[in-house]
């Protein structure tokens, strides 16, 4: 071979490789973007209940599955007959362009949670699967056209996967429509096309001879399926249980459930890449790393919310890829590439089912978060410890069995003791030695991973585990698929509703104040000066609409000749609200309430024109909003639902966003007038348990707030403006990048 001749070669290699990681690059950004813009589309139609979301997430898991079953599938003919079976799928597939949701509408007797499986399956299916077997069958086709290694190109499907997934949030969707982002990726469905056509032109004639060299690896076992399997499932379970305990019980942020799947995707490609310096030392430091996520996983984020989120998200990353650096070394011959990626595709699915539908129905609290760290220490490869005295105490078989027992059994003790459930031996000393001493024989388990996995349990149990099942065990605790709820007396006077670290409601234990409302819903407060003038503003009969149920503090601003309506998407907030154990508000003043179960903004459409006169929307005390309830859209169903004079409220309290640009862009869009209450207490009424809040009153009737302000005080409310160059949200167009707060 002449140099000339090398030098081609070599070209030819590179333009191989470069089209193969372009096009894989390329189907994965298109795969990750579609998800949240399919959401998206949804939103308005479906509602945001969180049980629609995980149907979501479940039609692209089962999507996901479906593309890598046929990829594996497709293996059995020959390599350029693969090409043209898919290439000739992707134009099939086309005739479901501009991407987009389906027309129909649910009917009103069908659960949403269900009806979303069709909606989007029949939607977005055909594209999303052939999208979807881009990764595994193109790295089968580069494995044929080029004869390398094909599984590091699954690190630079997963960087497309990350580009997609922070690309919506931070540059699609603030700067595009609705219609122009289904275009959009219509138009590089297209492209993607080519892509794969330009790669497919790189097989060679005889790809059936190469193919079958290649088939005559043999097949993988049962028992090494299962462990892949395995090794899938727990760090996708790891991703969505850390969301989840991340943005519950840390820090309720929005857009914060980007971090961890961001994350678990750059997990893969650290895993998968062809350098393994940052695989290696995850996996040498995983078992020390999961110490530390022991230590973290029952503590909340009340007092150090930074610093443990960092934590945990440090936790998920050197986890996972420890975890998938293991499936790499585990790797079958490239013959077997389709069948590997279809037992991960199932492990996957496997750990998000676990996280996404089934937690919730079993545990009261996010339980499954501490289970998969054990479970990840247990999945851990077998390696020696670097410490010398652990590498000198397991040495010897005889004395790992007697010595992991022992310590077994310690450790159980230490745990109880250090948990505060021995009697007269809970003093803060006593706490620290035994947490000290679960940490230092879990630093001699490295090299034993059952032990190592024993210790991480102790360690979680001795660090509010014992607590947080003694809550479990008295009924403190309830979850669902919207959140889990927390009620607990705050010193002798008072007993709050809370969501993670997001307060929902007061309750006043002093006897004669049990009925006085508190927390956002003071007297002063906005809602509260609408609700004490109502019978001057609307007179004796006025008829009241309440979105978001919370503890129920609003029902006593009842009077008589008043009708009252709440609107509460989770049934389990009704049950605590209902509960006099809990709660007593309901109970002493609308025993009997008037409750509507559902997405308060599908219900609401659902209601006769004009039938309230005061309309509360108070969906937002939490840190995440549901979008779909501040667009232009919401506020064309709330005005079909008030009288003309109608009023409506808007709690707009929140740590990370500020919603008053957005209220203020919808009623000056829509031709509402709007006043904003902003109610500080002052330290006589933080005695009440009174707490500061913003309200916005509208209405399309400019008296009817006059008449407010000189109920009150004018000096009380502000005109709300709208903010120069912010555009109204709309449900084809909004974005909450503009309203973050950049310090809360």
């Amino acid at each position: 071979m002449t140099m000339a001749q090398g030098q081609d070669r070599g070209w030819i290699l590179i333009g191989t490789r470069a089209r193969f990681v372009l096009t894989i690059c390329a189907g994965s950004f298109l795969l990750f973007l579609v998800q949240p813009m399919i959401a998206r589309m949804a939103l308005p139609r479906l509602g945001g209940a969180p049980s629609v979301w995980n149907s979501a997430m479940l039609v692209y898991q089962a999507l996901l599955l479906a593309g890598y079953g046929y990829a594996h599938l497709l293996g059995r003919v020959p390599a350029r007959r693969q090409a043209l079976i898919h290439l000739a799928l992707f134009l099939l597939s086309a005739i479901f362009l501009p991407i987009g949701l389906a027309g129909w509408q649910p009917p009103a007797t069908i659960e949403p949670a269900l009806w979303v499986l069709w909606l989007i399956g029949a939607s977005i299916g055909p594209l999303f699967f052939v999208v979807a077997a881009q990764a595994p069958l193109l790295q089968r086709w580069f494995a044929i056209a080029d004869g390398g290694d094909p599984y590091p190109l699954y690190a630079a499907s997963n960087l497309g996967s990350f580009g997609g997934l922070i690309a919506y949030p931070l540059l699609v969707e603030p700067l595009l429509t609705l219609k122009a982002q289904s275009i959009l990726w219509s138009l590089c469905y297209g492209l993607l096309f080519f892509l794969v056509y330009a790669s497919a032109r790189r097989l060679p004639p005889d790809s059936a001879t190469v193919a079958a060299q290649q088939d005559a690896a043999p097949p993988p076992s049962w028992r090494m399926m299962l462990h892949w399997m395995a090794l899938a499932a727990v760090p996708s379970g790891l991703m969505l249980a850390t969301s989840l305990y991340l943005t519950t019980d840390i820090v309720a942020m929005p857009l914060l459930w980007v971090v961890p799947l961001g994350l678990y995707l750059l997990s893969f490609s650290a895993a998968f890449a062809n350098g393994r310096g940052v695989a290696n030392l995850c996996t040498l430091t995983a078992p020390l790393v999961l110490l530390i996520g022991a230590c973290i996983a029952f503590t909340g984020g009340v007092h150090f919310p930074v610093f443990i989120a960092l934590g945990i998200v440090t936790v998920l990353f050197v986890a996972s890829t420890a975890l998938h650096a293991y499936l790499y070394d585990l790797r079958p011959a490239p013959a077997h590439l389709t069948r590997f990626y279809l037992i991960l595709s199932v492990g996957g699915m496997i750990g998000g089912l676990f996280c996404a539908l089934l937690a919730p129905l079993i545990f009261d609290w996010t339980y499954e978060y501490p289970m998969l760290l054990g479970a990840a220490a247990l999945l851990l490869p077998a390696r020696d410890p670097f410490l010398r005295l652990p590498r000198l105490l397991w040495k010897n078989p005889q004395r790992r069995v007697w010595l992991a027992c022992a310590m077994l059994l310690l450790g159980l003790g230490l745990s109880i003791i250090g948990g505060g459930l021995a009697p007269g031996l809970a003093s803060p000393p006593v706490k620290t030695a035994c947490f000290l001493a679960i940490i230092a024989m879990g630093v001699m388990a490295l090299g034993h991973r059952a032990l190592s996995a024993g210790m991480l349990i102790y360690l979680m149990l001795c660090l509010s585990g014992w607590e947080k099942l003694s809550q479990s065990a008295s009924g403190m605790l309830t979850r669902s698929y919207f959140g889990v709820y927390g009620v607990a007396n705050k010193g002798a006077d008072q007993r709050i509703l809370f969501h993670g670290t997001t307060l929902h409601g007061i309750q006043n234990l002093k006897p004669g104040h049990e009925r006085d409302a508190t927390s956002y819903y003071a007297p002063l407060s906005g809602v509260g000066m609408a609700m004490r003038h109502a019978p001057a503003l609307f007179g004796p009969h006025a008829r009241v609409d309440v979105v978001g149920l919370g503890a129920g503090t609003l029902a006593c601003y009842i009077r008589p000749g008043q009708r009252w309506r709440f609107y509460e998407i989770d049934p389990a907030m009704v049950a605590i609200a209902r509960n006099p154990a809990d709660f007593s508000f309901l109970s002493r003043c609308q025993p009997h309430a008037d409750i509507v179960i559902g997405d308060a903004r599908m219900t609401l459409a659902q209601q006769p024109a004009g039938g309230a006169d005061l309309l509360v929307i108070d969906a937002f005390s939490s840190d995440s909003i549901p979008l779909h309830l501040l667009t232009r859209e919401a506020l064309a169903v709330y005005s079909r639902r008030l009288a003309p004079n109608g009023l409506l409220m808007i709690h707009i309290s929140n740590r990370y966003l500020d919603l008053r640009p957005v209220v203020a862009g919808d009623a000056a869009a829509e031709g509402w007038h709007a006043r904003l209450r902003h109610y500080v207490p002052d330290k006589r009424d933080e005695a009440r348990h009174y707490a500061a809040s913003l309200w916005v009153a509208l209405s399309r009737d400019p008296a009817q707030l006059d008449r407010l302000e000189y109920l009150t005080r004018p000096q009380d409310w502000q005109l709300l403006r709208p903010r120069p160059r912010f555009s109204a949200w709309t449900d084809d167009h909004a974005s909450i990048l503009p309203v973050l707060k950049i310090r809360p």
